[in-house]
């Protein structure tokens, strides 16, 4: 056991010591920074006048005159070259006179007619005195022009042809309706068979009447009591029948 490990730690082994920091290097300095700082001060205290302290100014004379920049043509004594070389071939002169045919006016070609011409004096109008609007009278339909034909006031042939073709139109149908009622009307049964089919419906009235007066008394069958009710039955029927004969003089036969 001659090597003893010592394991106790105290407070001054944690201390930081000075030979352990790292020492930076001092910041970078640029030598002309003396030199920049004077320049820049000198750079701004020349601005301080707004410009420039010497300016070349224009003298009064020459002012900013009206089109003074606009573009000009050349003056006519001026010849560019370009205008001078353009046309190398030479045109072919003008005719004389003498070599044309004369021209013959319209005066000449017709003589009458412009003597005899007469302007044109200007119709009858009507202006709008507020808002000086013209027109004319007969365009307006201020001028009185058709009172005064023939056929004023009387019906157009258009508009009485009109009216007889939609009254033939009318009456044919009228004929046409009629036409159809008489087909689709149910005959009628003249007075002659009415009485002669009353005076039936009374003879067979009279016959049932009669078969019926003669059953017995006593009823004691089936077939009997049957029998009596079916003449009941008809009795009634005929009745009826006699009596809508005769209380209705007008009676129509259906055709089913």
């Amino acid at each position: 056991m001659s090597e003893l490990v010592n394991t106790q730690e105290g407070v001054y082994d944690n201390l930081i010591r000075e030979e352990d920091r790292v020492k930076k290097p001092p910041r970078y300095v640029s030598k002309f920074r003396p030199a920049v700082v004077v320049e820049s001060k000198l750079n701004k205290d020349s601005k301080r006048t707004m410009g420039p302290a010497k300016v070349e100014t224009t003298s009064p004379d020459k002012y900013l005159k009206k089109h003074s920049k606009e573009p000009r043509l050349p003056e006519n004594g001026s010849k560019s070259v370009r205008s001078v070389h353009a046309c190398t071939v030479r045109k072919p002169p003008v005719a004389v006179m003498a070599d044309s045919s004369p021209v013959v006016t319209h005066t000449e070609r017709y003589p009458e007619k412009t003597t005899a011409a007469v302007p044109v004096k200007p119709g009858p109008t009507s202006v709008d005195f507020r808002r000086r609007h013209k027109q004319l009278l007969e365009n307006a339909g201020l001028v009185p022009k058709y009172i005064f034909k023939k056929d004023y006031g009387e019906v157009p042939a258009y508009l009485q042809k009109h009216k007889e073709e939609r009254q033939k139109y009318q009456e044919e149908c009228k004929r046409f309706e009629e036409e159809q009622k008489k087909q689709a009307a149910i005959p009628r049964m003249s007075d002659e068979e009415r009485q002669a089919v009353l005076e039936g419906l009374k003879k067979t009235w009279g016959e049932v009447h009669d078969l019926y007066q003669k059953l017995p008394m006593i009823i004691n069958t089936m077939s009997m009591k049957n029998h009596k009710i079916h003449l009941e039955e008809e009795l009634g029927q005929l009745e009826r029948n006699i009596c809508l004969f005769e209380r209705f003089t007008n009676i129509y036969i259906s055709k089913s």
